[in-house]
């Protein structure tokens, strides 16, 4: 059975994402765009799009163009936005890098997505120039002052330099504009290839949704830019529709709550995480949220009891989306009125998208009420996997429908149920964590002799990894997990540790995630 979209099909152009936010841009010029939450600074539609074409330029004098892949490495700033869409306007890609990566991580993305120049702030410098040397870029831009540092452009003298804006003729379904990493259903992190047609789809598909923010909105960007989620729903999305976007560097609580008072936010994007503090933090009642009448919850499934608990005490609108980093990422929207939608559903399939739940074994389309594996198709889905056309076939097959690695139902009245995952990776407060990645790590430990990752239950995370290890030598649970803490950003830490005798696998050596997951569920009944 195929579920198609209950929304109009939508008319998506081919033209740049930047184009169509630029055109848009002109419909309310003088309207504050960005906000930079802790100082106040801020930048007019007018002035956004002014600023992106001399970002563009000044790109394009120190031998940017077409094709060449920008990283950038910073936190939620107003200036991101400019950058991005200077990089896109210019005909380059994007590869948006979590800003808690170590310099071996940095390393990492910036060798496997070819980057050429990189972008980040006073604080990050000495991790970025040390990628930088490692993998030979040479030009590195800071938003702020270079600190001193030799060949590092500040952001200032490149929006300075006059010169002429790059008019590169770009193929929207073809040309990647987009380039963060995803493990995807497993393995290492992989760049997935977004097209300037892949964003604009998502971002008129969800023009349309309940989604879709208004132009009198005015909503918090603390959900990280370099994330697939605050890029294209907070980002791009709230500039479509003309929002005022307060941006944030980083979450805490007492912060976020400020600015949520200060500034009237009125819709909110956030995760799971994010809502449990709202429906239970007593902080929360120190600040007047009275604004906030929308709360849209993604990246990890929010539970119909929490999503009600948040609704009630702030007396807002909590409903929730499903996607991936793959489809650009929105799939699934939920009903934001509460006679029509369902708690702990995702909703129905946005403009464009096709649905349908196959078996686990077989493949074969499943009926409503019948669990298995969640196949989405649609105009949103990436290009593919950079370099990794194995990978992509795995993705992707022949009828061009995704395999999502998650399991779900389709009900009675079309609401699709999230309800386990087919996938290894593990999300923390929504940010995709690899288990391969952290036991090729653990292996490198000189007492550890064999090792496996899977996710545990966490209230406030949703999950944290969980390692099982093999010693060769010895070794506590502290040292391993201090060993693992220096050498990866937070969210990547592994929280939880048992030792064991052996590592489950398959004949040809594959880890058995799974066997270890149900022992620990069997374990907590």
């Amino acid at each position: 059975m195929i579920q198609i979209s209950p929304h109009p099909e939508v008319d998506i152009p081919e033209v740049s994402l930047t184009a169509l936010l630029h055109e848009r841009a002109r419909q309310f010029p003088e309207k504050v765009a960005l906000i930079d939450g802790p100082s106040g600074r801020s930048y007019t539609y007018r002035q956004l799009e002014t600023l992106v074409r001399r970002a563009a330029a000044g790109l394009a004098r120190h031998g940017f163009s077409q094709g060449d892949v920008m990283a950038i490495y910073s936190p939620n700033l107003p200036e991101y936005a400019i950058a991005f869409h200077a990089v896109a306007l210019a005909g380059g890609i994007n590869t948006t890098i979590s800003p808690l990566y170590t310099v071996d991580e940095l390393t990492f993305q910036l060798r496997d997505s070819g980057a050429r120049y990189l972008i980040t702030v006073g604080p990050f410098l000495d991790k970025a120039l040390a990628a930088a040397r490692a993998v030979g870029i040479s030009r590195v831009f800071v938003f702020g002052e270079a600190n001193g540092e030799e060949g590092v452009i500040p952001w200032a003298v490149l929006l300075a330099e006059d010169g002429p804006v790059p008019e590169p003729a770009i193929d929207p379904r073809q040309d990647v504009v987009a380039l963060p990493y995803s493990s995807g259903t497993t393995g290492l992190p992989k760049g997935v290839m977004l097209t300037h047609y892949n964003l604009v789809a998502n971002v008129l598909q969800n023009a349309g949704s309940p989604l879709a923010p208004g132009m009198d909105d005015t909503i918090i960007a603390v959900l990280p830019f370099f994330h697939i989620y605050g890029l294209v729903v907070v980002m791009n999305l709230g500039l479509y529709h003309g929002t005022t976007i307060v941006t944030m560097p980083r979450f805490e609580l007492e912060s976020f709550l400020e600015t949520l008072a200060r500034y009237g936010v009125t819709y909110a994007n956030l995760v799971p995480p994010i809502v449990l503090a709202l429906a239970k933090h007593p902080a929360v009642d120190r600040h007047d949220l009275s604004k906030l009448r929308t709360i849209f919850s993604g990246a990890a499934p929010l539970g119909g009891e929490l999503a009600e608990a948040c609704a009630s005490r702030l007396g807002c609108l909590v409903f929730q989306g499903y996607g991936l980093t793959e489809t650009s990422p929105v799939t699934h929207v939920s009903p934001v009125d509460p006679a029509q939608a369902k708690p702990g559903s995702v909703g129905f399939p946005i403009a464009n998208t096709e649905c349908r739940i196959v078996d686990l074994e077989s493949g074969e389309p499943l009926g409503r009420g019948q669990r298995g594996e969640i196949c989405v198709r649609g105009p949103q889905t990436m290009l593919g996997y950079l370099n990794r056309p194995d990978a992509t076939a795995a993705m992707i097959d022949a009828d061009g429908w995704l395999h999502t690695g998650d399991i779900g139902f389709i009900d009675e009245d079309g609401h699709l149920y999230i309800v386990d995952r087919l996938k290894e990776l593990i999300k923390y407060k929504g940010v995709q964590v690899a288990p391969a990645e952290l036991e090729a790590l653990l292996l490198t430990h000189p007492a550890i002799a064999d090792a496996a990752v899977i996710p545990s239950p966490d209230e406030e995370a949703g999950e944290i990894p969980k390692a099982f290890v093999v010693l060769r030598g010895e070794a506590t649970a502290e040292e391993i997990l201090a060993f693992v803490a220096e050498r990866v950003a937070p969210h990547k830490r592994v929280r939880l540790l048992d030792f064991v005798d052996q590592i489950p696998k398959t004949a040809s050596g594959k880890i058995l995630r799974r066997v270890l997951i149900e022992r620990e569920r069997a374990q907590a009944l």
